[in-house]
């Protein structure tokens, strides 16, 4: 579960440090006071995209750190897939400048991506966003592959649909209009043809430019080498470093007759000379390559220009030109061959549509058997949310293949007795939609090991004894793990263990956003201001009282 979280410089946020507890926890406070940037502040620390005007104005560095504790071996077994090794707790956090951002598990630099995937394992977002989603098909089979856990056969599935989509492509291209197959024949042709033409080797441009280099500083290098071949050789005028040594080393053996000590510097000086013989030789012979025929420039030139012509049209290096000409030639071969090749495919493809329809049927077998287990869970679960007349179900309807299969799944619903289920993006009220994601979100979350579930506003257009329903069901929800509740309804907020209020202040011309945790009495007035308003009764109070009692006991 999520025990602590803090914040700094997120928003109006300046600093907070706030401790949770286990069970159900409730967030509330007015209209703008900072709910949405405490829950944005979380979706950072779990990698979500942060944009850099979440900093607070004025400061260099926004941060958000989170600490898990209790993780179960379940939670702990799946972070450990993902290299995250460690005992029942985890640190994230997250450090936002203008220019970067800094991710950390456990004190290590990792990418927001890996901590996305983490985080995913440590908490459910669920905002009124969500409810949007029940409108698209899409999402409701997904609810079903999830419930059913169908994950691996789908993506068994999608292997076999990808091969059979990549064989029908392939085919399609080789069974286009002829004239479109002559025209690329045509330019294949005279593409492989230039290439091959220009016999190009790898790393040759970089050798012709370096000749270049020495030739264009040919003048300027013959006087260097020829003045250092000067000096080691010597000239007419003049004994070189080789003379020199010699006869220094003559004179040092002579002295050596009388002081046997220096025969060993002698014979050093000698070596001396013939290494500085070898050095003019070696000053010598690079004289001697830079011997050319102005002729061999122009040829270079020549040669770059055409590499350089190549490289505009097939790739950045030679090496890319020679893997463009491989490609381009092995099309050539297979449009030439079109026919062959076409008949192969089709083999290849048939065999490929059987073996991806074969695991698609398979799919939906599986697929509606979760699809009847799920509606069945959502409906006692609607029935706990003040809809004990609704009759939730899952239509599956044959569709042509896809990378998800071959069915249509879409969400029926009716309300009242005696009417047809008819889809629910069509006859559900934002109230009911928002009781149906939450049924869903129940559902969902008892097959998964997910330890907080944070929902923001789920609340939205229900009041009364339904949101009294909704608080007691988030309620019960927490006995088996962690929820966080921003809510505008005094019906829910009565419901939690823990209620942290979020309130907005003006210091120096500065807005700040504080969370305090709440004790009895405080909630009291809490819950008072949320029914009447900002003029809170001394029967507002009592009233708020006695919905605390009622909700929690006592």
């Amino acid at each position: 579960m999520l025990s602590e979280l803090n914040i700094r410089n997120i928003a109006v946020i300046r600093s907070a440090d706030l401790r949770f507890a286990p069970g159900f926890n409730v967030l509330t406070g007015e209209t703008g006071a900072g709910k949405s940037i405490l829950i944005g502040a979380i979706g950072a620390v779990l990698g979500l995209r942060t944009p850099k005007e979440l900093i607070r104005t004025g400061e260099d560095q926004a941060s958000v750190s989170a600490l898990f504790t209790g993780l179960s071996p379940a939670a702990r077994e799946n972070l450990a897939m993902l290299g995250v090794e460690g005992g029942e707790e985890i640190q994230l956090s997250r450090t936002i400048t203008p220019d970067s951002t800094t991710c950390r598990i456990n004190g290590q630099a990792v990418t927001a991506a890996q901590m996305r995937r983490v985080g995913a394992l440590l908490i459910n977002i669920h905002g009124q966003m969500d409810n949007q989603l029940l409108a698209f098909s899409e999402t409701h089979r997904q609810f079903v592959d999830s419930y059913g856990g169908l994950q691996d056969e789908l993506r068994a599935y999608a292997a076999l649909f990808d091969v059979y989509r990549a064989l029908e492509e392939r085919l399609r291209a080789l069974t286009t209009g002829s004239r479109e197959r002559e025209r690329r024949l045509d330019l294949l042709r005279y593409q492989t043809g230039e290439i091959a033409a220009a016999a190009l080797c790898a790393g040759e441009e970089e050798t012709l430019q370096a000749r270049r280099r020495v030739i264009r500083g040919a003048e300027q290098l013959t006087k260097w080498l020829a003045e250092t071949r000067s000096m080691l050789s010597g000239t007419d005028e003049a004994d070189g470093a080789d003379a020199l040594l010699q006869r220094a080393a003559a004179e040092l053996s002579r002295a050596g007759e009388m002081m046997p000590e220096l025969s060993a510097l002698s014979q050093k000086l000698e070596s001396f000379s013939y290494e500085v013989q070898d050095a003019a030789e070696q000053v010598r012979d690079a004289l001697v390559a830079l011997e050319f025929d102005p002729r061999e420039l122009d040829a270079i030139e020549e040669r770059l220009d055409l590499i350089g012509r190549l490289r505009k049209k097939y790739g950045a290096t030679v090496e890319e030109i020679l893997a463009y000409y491989e490609a381009a030639a092995a099309e050539l071969a297979e449009l030439e061959n079109a026919d062959f090749s076409a008949e192969e495919l089709i083999g290849r493809r048939d065999e490929a549509l059987r073996q991806a329809t074969d695991a698609a049927a398979a799919l939906t077998v599986r697929r509606r058997g979760a699809g009847e287990a799920f509606s069945a869970r959502v409906r006692e679960q609607l029935a706990d949310l003040d809809m004990p007349n609704a009759t939730f179900s899952v239509q599956f309807t044959p569709a042509a293949l896809t990378e998800t299969g071959a069915d249509t799944v879409e969400f029926l619903l009716s309300v009242n007795p005696g009417e047809a289920p008819k889809a629910l993006s069509k006859i559900a009220s934002g109230g009911e939609m928002s009781r149906i994601m939450l049924a869903i979100k129940n559902v969902i979350s008892g097959i998964d090991d997910i330890g907080t579930l944070i929902f923001d506003e789920v609340d939205a257009g229900i009041s009364g004894r339904a949101a009294q329903k909704v608080g007691a069901k988030l309620r019960a929800a927490a006995r088996d793990r962690q929820i966080l509740c921003v809510t505008h309804l005094a019906q829910v907020a009565a419901f939690a263990d823990r209620h942290l209020l979020i309130e907005k202040r003006v210091q120096d011309g500065r807005t700040y956003t504080d969370v305090e945790p709440l004790d009895r009495e405080a909630r009291v007035r809490e819950l008072a201001r949320i029914m009447s308003g900002e003029t809170v009764t001394q029967t507002a109070l009592q009233s708020a009282a006695e919905l605390l009692d009622f909700s929690c006991g006592g």
